[in-house]
């Protein structure tokens, strides 16, 4: 199936600084793969049978959060029933908890859901762990060799402090894997941050609501 995805604007290359976005962007995926992109008008000339999405944002590369060892493997995600917060719980907290390897395999599994909900497509290790490797193969989440840094979920919040540019994980190229991220404009156009859509190996499995 031709899936055609449109946006306000799309920046395939957010590294590329001399690379303008593409106003009323848009980029096809048949499979786990982008068969076009460019200007939505000729994209859906060339693609008659594709099926489109409106989104009215930014749609970029997705995104790669380079703290996925600490996050994944030295904080724990509580499950909602537990009612203990919703925040990852880390030091004494965590010690507290008395996690076997069931429970980081469940925890991580959260904890990866809540990087789709950022855009995040692509996490940075390592996973020493038998249960969180699983669970990352098990995502589809490309997996990143990393230094375990400590840092947060979202890698465009304002605790991280990256900019897009580093943030993106490569660029979107023709029969390259469909790994997008649409992020939300304010009515001027500018960023603000906050994703509206994951499209991971050509599945959409984050949408806001």
């Amino acid at each position: 199936m031709l899936t055609l995805h449109r946006a306000t604007l799309l920046l395939p290359a957010p590294a590329d600084l001399t690379a303008p976005p593409i106003a009323d962007g848009a980029v096809v995926v048949q499979g786990d793969r982008i068969a076009g992109l460019g200007p939505y008008r000729e994209l859906a000339a060339a693609f008659p049978a594709a099926r489109t999405r409106e989104w009215g944002g930014l749609l970029t590369p997705g995104l790669r959060n380079l703290y996925g060892h600490w996050l994944l493997e030295c904080a724990y995600h509580p499950d909602p029933r537990e009612e203990i917060g919703s925040e990852p719980l880390h030091g004494p907290e965590l010690a507290r908890l008395g996690l076997d390897d069931v429970r980081w395999g469940a925890s991580a599994r959260r904890g990866l859901q809540r990087m789709l909900g950022h855009g995040v497509t692509a996490v940075a290790g390592p996973f020493e762990r038998a249960s969180v490797r699983t669970a990352v193969t098990r995502s589809g989440l490309l997996a990143l060799p990393g230094d375990g840094a400590r840092g947060p979920l979202d890698p465009l919040g304002a605790e991280s402090g990256l900019p897009l540019a580093e943030a993106a994980h490569g660029s979107l190229t023709i029969g390259g894997r469909a790994d997008l991220t649409l992020l939300e404009l304010d009515a001027d156009g500018s960023r603000t941050g906050g994703c509206l859509a994951t499209v991971l190996a050509g599945r959409l499995l984050h949408r806001r609501r």
